[in-house]
């Protein structure tokens, strides 16, 4: 048998044996001078400093080696880690005046850094203020352009609204604010349901369409034009594609955030961000192969990452969880703005849409609504009870549809909506309070980055 040589050092006393790592050697640590183990020959060389070598046919079993424990090492979490952690907590009903006072102090800093913004660019803010002086000036000036500025004014505001609510759909803020349930698909509902009633699509304006209102004649005869599915789905068309834009446009934020962070080298605070960096660095064990949502996002960061555009229209035009994704692994790949945005638009606002439309539409089409209340007795335990508010709630809107404006007897609210608007306005609560939550941790961001700064 070959044999291995390696040095010990000789002192008195009873010896510990280690083992080291490399080829075979061992290090004999206090070992005596009469031999120790009889696996082990020393070989005269100084008075501090032996050479000797190994016998592998004397070895027993746990005579050298000592068994490890399985515990590992345990790591010692980051300064940035601790952070992180302690930011979490600081929220309205966990530490209430910490985080109002962190929230107001942001507040304070955002208005301090935008006046700095607006000073820094005192031309364009004086072009933009002279601009918007002389638009003031003709929307009030009397004259034949004001049938004009109303027709426009109406047009812009109601885009403007539909894009913003796309836009708080799309970032949410971890709140799930989701404002196709709560706004666009109770609109594309309700006209369904009215074209069905009133045979027709031409609502009269206004009040359409903060409110819809069966068209009649001067005899009171409603229309009774042909509905058809296309019909509806044109009346509806705006609204979908700029809800739709605005959901594009919410999608910006974790691209911007996934490539300042990859061009930067910085590591930003962002949940779903560190998450794609950790599963872009995970291993994993040969034995233990990947979960369902580990090989979607695998999936996800393969196409968008290689196909390009058409992979990122393919994941815009179909609901999934992981857009969100493919906007982080976009930035964190560098893809162009333009590419990622032009296919994030065109998905969302035209073929998304669409299918959302289409589905809505059929959903709520008046013999698909009765036949689900009809057979909604079925269901047991609860189906009876919610059969009878939903009838009510159905006859209701069924009657303000032929209710005219300026007459008496405005039909009032059923329980149903009554607990939709609890609801609804619930969740705007909710929203606002996590943008509150969210405004403290920002601050205490700013404080653990000026720490870290004096440190460096």
């Amino acid at each position: 048998m070959s044999s291995d040589f390696g040095r010990v050092r000789e002192s008195s006393g009873m010896g510990r044996k280690k083992r080291n790592n490399n080829y075979g050697q061992y290090r004999v640590l206090d070992e005596s001078t009469n031999g120790g183990s009889g696996s082990l020959r020393s070989s005269p060389s100084s008075s501090s400093m032996k050479q000797v070598t190994f016998d592998g046919s004397s070895k027993q079993s746990g005579d050298y080696y000592i068994k490890p424990s399985g515990r590992g090492m345990v790591p010692s979490p980051s300064v940035n880690t601790l952070n992180r952690l302690e930011r979490r907590r600081i929220v309205l009903w966990s530490r209430p005046i910490q985080t109002t006072y962190y929230a107001v102090r942001e507040i304070l800093q955002l208005l301090i850094e935008f006046t700095y913004y607006l000073w820094r660019h005192k031309i364009y803010v004086a072009l933009t203020l002279a601009t918007c002086a002389a638009l003031i000036y003709g929307y009030h000036v009397p004259g034949v352009h004001q049938k004009y500025v109303r027709k426009f004014e109406k047009r812009i505001l109601l885009c403007l609204y539909w894009i913003g609510l796309g836009v708080l759909s799309s970032v949410g803020l971890g709140t799930g604010l989701h404002t196709f349930i709560l706004y666009l698909g109770p609109h594309i509902a309700s006209v369904t349901l009215a074209a069905y009633e009133c045979n027709s699509l031409d609502f009269p304006e206004p009040p359409y369409p903060d409110r819809i209102i069966c068209p009649h004649d001067d005899n009171g005869i409603m229309g009774k034009a042909v509905i058809t599915l296309w019909a509806i789905m044109s009346k509806v068309r705006f609204e979908s594609l700029m809800w739709g834009a605005g959901t594009a446009l919410g999608e910006l934020p974790p691209y911007f955030m996934a490539k300042a962070a990859r061009i930067s080298g910085e590591e930003p605070d962002d949940e779903e961000y560190r998450e794609f960096i950790a599963y872009l660095k995970s291993t994993r064990p040969k034995d233990q192969g990947p979960s369902f949502s580990d090989r979607l996002r695998n999936l996800t960061e393969k196409i968008v990452s290689h196909v390009g555009f058409p992979g990122i229209l393919i994941f815009a035009s179909v609901p999934n969880p992981f857009f969100d994704l493919a906007g982080i692994t976009c930035g964190h790949f560098l893809v162009p703005f333009w590419t990622f945005f032009g296919a994030t638009l065109i998905g969302k606002a035209i073929v998304k849409m669409h299918v959302q439309m289409l589905f809505v539409v059929l959903a709520f089409s008046e013999q698909h609504v009765e036949n689900l209340i009809n057979h909604l007795k079925l269901v047991p335990y609860v189906g009876a009870h919610l059969q009878s508010p939903l009838k009510d709630f159905l006859a209701q809107q069924k009657t303000k549809l032929h209710h005219k404006p300026g007459a008496s007897g405005e039909p009032g609210s059923t329980l149903l909506q009554q607990c939709l608007q609890v609801l609804v306005m619930g969740m705007i609560l909710w929203f606002l309070v996590s943008i509150f939550n969210s405004l403290a941790q920002k601050w205490h961001k700013r404080l653990c980055d000026e720490r870290k700064k004096k440190l460096a």
